[in-house]
């Protein structure tokens, strides 16, 4: 541990027994390891940690002064028109990337389901200068050709296929056809569109899904490593080497309103994909999306949900995600109206552009709780991974329900925590609910075509997104 110094000379300095023996005299006879906690895996949080001693290298994306990180924009309204005109507003008001939520039956996104559509909701949006990212389900393959296709073949579009269906299959519990059909067209479209745009990113290896149904940080880490395993031997057997593969993958993570445990996690991501890679004969840093999580969004006083993704934006710049999309405050209850958009934009850029975040290089490095955290969640996740791949796969695991039962443990451990501490909802609840303005759109479904294949249907236990408040909201409105 470091000596103790003092900044002032006529203060002693206070060494960590000191602050322990002040600590103890404040409990009132209570033991000092009573302030031990963990998380919800079970992993252990000291109410005290010393400085790390050698801060763990190569954590962080490359830094960029200039543009610390990717602001990225969502489109989800269900009508093509407003989606439009949101993201050409957001694009205009400081955002750098969009994020393109696509749903034919205008149910959970923009009612998109063809080239033209596509290319219709797209005008105006220069593909050489603001990437996009596509969120189709399993129309990836279908999306991923109309986005090809209104960037009209230029190798110089910055374009994000995310192509994801273990994702989708983990969510809805079922695909329309064998999901391992599901994972080789897409393999083979990455393999066709990777030859024609050299700077896309073909596949999203994301464990949000694990995080959004109530899972703990290393199941996400580790499920988004078996992801990214399973797409890179994919398109491998497509056709293109190992390290190209892995350097067109993308890890989707959540950012939570404990920014500690954000940063944390995120870091600990890095050293996972780091030892991955390299069991794999491949190289090349991790490429990080981060998305608010929607977990943590409250219907109750959502005014407060400002602050929440306030933090999760600051712990996954200070994580140093490259993209970070945060979503809006009034999420929980419907379509965001223009000042929740325009809020969700601002919040990443005051922190970029005013608190200046970025302009320091993994700020977090060094700090004893973050470094034991890291150190934590990186060992957790790759035990985790060994499981997953131990049992055949991700998919494998998915089908055996494990992971399931892994994210039902998970929840289990925090309902019997008790009420969790949640502003507006558990903790300083307001005497009235005020009204938000929110949207509200009539779905008007498109034509599609079908995401079938042939075959039977994969099926897995789902794992369906929650939200912490719910129950605790639905008992205060009784």
């Amino acid at each position: 541990m470091a000596e103790a110094r003092s900044t002032a000379p006529e203060f002693p300095p206070a060494s960590p027994q000191d602050w322990r023996a002040l600590v103890e005299k404040t409990l009132g006879g209570k033991p000092f390891d009573s302030l031990n906690t963990a998380t919800a895996e079970g992993l252990a949080i000291a109410p005290l940690y010393p400085p790390a001693m050698s801060p763990a290298a190569g954590l962080f994306r490359p830094f960029d002064a200039e543009r610390a990180w990717d602001v990225r924009t969502v489109a989800r309204h269900p009508d093509a028109v407003r989606a439009r005109a949101d993201l050409l507003a957001d694009l205009e008001g400081g955002a750098a990337s969009v994020l393109l939520k696509l749903d034919p039956q205008g149910a959970d996104g923009v009612a998109v389901g063809s080239a033209e559509g596509l290319a219709q909701l797209l005008d105006g949006v220069v593909l050489e200068a603001a990437p996009v990212a596509l969120d189709a389900g399993f129309l990836g393959v279908a999306a991923a050709d109309w986005l090809s296709a209104a960037a009209k073949a230029s190798p110089g579009a910055l374009l994000a296929f995310h192509l994801d269906p273990l994702s989708t299959f983990a969510q809805a519990g079922e695909s329309p056809g064998p999901i391992e059909a599901h994972l080789f067209a897409a393999a083979g479209a990455a393999a066709r569109h990777a030859q024609t745009y050299p700077r896309a990113q073909l596949f999203l290896a994301s464990g949000r899904v694990v995080h959004e149904a109530g899972g703990g940080e290393a199941l996400e880490i580790a499920f988004a490593a078996a992801a990214a395993l399973a797409y890179a031997k994919a398109m491998v057997r497509a056709g293109m080497g190992m390290e190209e593969a892995f350097s067109r993958i993308t890890l989707g993570l959540s950012a939570d309103a404990d920014y500690f445990l954000t940063i944390a996690k995120l870091r600990a991501a890095r050293r996972v994909w780091a030892r991955l890679t390299e069991a794999c004969g491949a190289a090349g840093p991790a490429r990080i999306e981060a998305r608010a999580s929607r977990r943590m969004l409250t219907r109750r006083d959502p005014w407060t949900n400002m602050l929440r993704l306030t933090a999760a934006g600051f712990g996954a710049a200070v994580g140093g995600a490259d993209a970070v999309a945060l979503g809006c405050f009034t999420d929980a209850l419907g379509l965001p109206s223009p000042l929740a958009r325009r809020q969700s934009r601002n919040t990443q850029l005051v922190l970029m552009e005013e608190a200046h975040i970025g302009r320091v290089a993994d700020p977090a490095a060094g700090a004893g709780y973050v470094e034991a955290m890291t150190e934590q969640f990186a060992r957790a996740a790759w035990s985790a991974f060994q499981m997953i791949e131990g049992l055949g796969g991700v998919i494998s695991a998915l089908t055996a329900g494990h992971v399931a039962a892994e994210v039902e443990t998970a929840r289990q451990t925090r309902a019997a925590a008790g009420d969790p501490a949640i502003v507006g909802v558990t903790r300083f609840p307001p005497a009235t609910d005020e009204a938000v303005e929110v949207e509200h759109a009539t779905a008007q479904a498109v034509a599609a075509p079908s995401p079938r294949l042939p075959g039977p249907d994969g099926r897995c236990p789902p794992l369906a997104p929650i939200r912490l408040a719910e129950p605790f909201e639905t008992e205060a409105a009784r």
